[in-house]
């Protein structure tokens, strides 16, 4: 079925390069809306609506429900207590921003009905795992298959960035150059600082758990897109997997559209802090992109400083320290640094005020802070961080906890 093109400029809609995907316009009337377009996907847990309880077993029709009542963008994840949600294609941040805050509105009204509720971070801080049931799918039956108790333990919540980088060799310089930078988004989006009823020390525990899955971690050092489908031929030509959507690195091509996709960060509690660390990602990508050199600047040392800086952005959050070769490196240093590089690219791209937001996210701390601060307000109560997870989910609450009692 064709589009009118008359509606499609009513709505701000465009067609992609393909004339097969629906990418909305700027509202600013921009009209590239091509390169460096970007979607994010969320995954949210399923909670009861009183206990706030991670449910376990969740019917068909609530996903049915959020999936027309989103337009088709809201689906199951792995295990039944997860939901997922996919925006559509932006060029826009003010658009991208809108629409993920109407389908976290949109999927906690449904799960109500159902009598739950949404929760957006990247481990629910009572859940437990040994109770997980998966989806009823043959996809996800596969997974548990192989994975066994890996898979089960993967009650984990992301938070996936899609640009669009046409040329695919630049696609592959792109990630191979953004090595350097993960462990900033990681440390950005923390959320994950609960485990199993247990406070775990770490600010972002949900790689800690994921990276047990296979073909995770960071991205190999492949100079090329040959050397890259030469491995996934590999892979899938020994019956390890079935297609390139197996590899989890914490960044990776897509398999159905032309983008480098982010797969590092914890799904943010804030929608606001998801929209700054997707632009800060975004304008990464379209500087290094127009710089593909610096790809050749990335070897194994640099590759291995990267895994340890990402530990510790998994251990301290907005707190870490980095390792550089000049020697220790605050992250509000490094994202200092990383945005005086790419501000004219922000420019370009209308989100130089969510660059900011990053920097007030580094300052201030991540939605992991936040969840500390209340269960220590509440001298250890897990039930006042679901509570605040709850309400920040949907935007129902202070950003950060405020001591109760504390003068207006």
């Amino acid at each position: 079925m064709g589009f009118d093109s008359k509606i499609l400029e009513r709505l701000r809609l465009g067609l992609s390069d393909d004339e097969r995907h629906l990418v909305i316009r700027s509202a600013a009337g921009r009209d590239d809306v091509t390169e460096y377009s970007f979607g994010i996907e969320e995954e949210y847990f399923l909670v009861d609506g009183r206990t706030r309880d991670v449910a376990i077993r969740t019917p068909d029709d609530l996903f049915e429900a959020a999936n027309w009542s989103t337009g088709g963008q809201a689906m199951r994840e792995m295990l039944q207590a997860q939901l997922e949600v996919a925006t559509n294609v932006h060029v826009d941040i003010e658009d991208a921003r809108q629409e993920l805050k109407f389908l976290r509105r949109e999927v906690a009204n449904v799960a109500h009905q159902y009598g739950l509720s949404i929760m957006a971070c990247a481990t629910h801080p009572t859940a437990a795992w040994r109770r997980s049931q998966p989806s009823a799918k043959p996809r996800y039956a596969e997974m548990i298959e192989d994975l066994r108790t890996v898979g089960h333990r993967n009650m984990l919540c992301g938070m996936h960035v899609h640009v669009k980088l046409p040329d695919p060799e630049r696609r592959f310089a792109v990630m191979r150059a953004m090595i350097p930078y993960i462990p900033l988004f990681i440390a950005l989006s923390t959320s994950s600082p609960f485990w199993d009823s247990r406070e775990t020390g770490l600010k972002g525990y949900r790689l800690a758990a994921y990276d047990e899955l296979p073909r995770t971690g960071l991205p190999e050092l492949f100079t090329s897109k040959r050397d890259y489908d030469r491995y996934v031929a590999a892979l899938v030509k020994s019956g390890v997997m079935p297609n390139e959507s197996h590899v989890w690195w914490a960044m990776r091509p897509s398999l159905r559209h032309p983008t480098l996709e982010l797969r590092a960060p914890d799904v943010c509690t804030l929608a606001d802090d998801a929209i700054a660390i997707a632009a800060l990602y975004r304008s990464l990508a379209r500087y290094l992109y127009l710089n593909p050199q610096r790809a050749s600047r990335i070897g194994n040392v640099e590759r291995a400083i990267a895994v340890e800086n990402k530990w510790r952005a998994q251990r301290y959050g907005t707190d870490c320290t980095f390792v550089t070769e000049d020697g220790p490196m605050t992250g509000q240093e490094m994202l200092r640094r990383v945005i005086e590089q790419i501000t004219p690219h922000a420019e370009e791209l209308g989100c130089i005020d969510e660059l900011a937001r990053c920097q007030t996210i580094m300052h201030f701390g991540s939605s992991a802070d936040r969840q500390l601060e209340a269960y220590r307000q509440s001298h250890g109560q897990l039930a006042a961080v679901t509570q605040w997870i709850e309400a920040a989910s949907l935007s129902k609450a202070s950003p950060a906890p405020v001591l109760a009692g504390a003068a207006e």
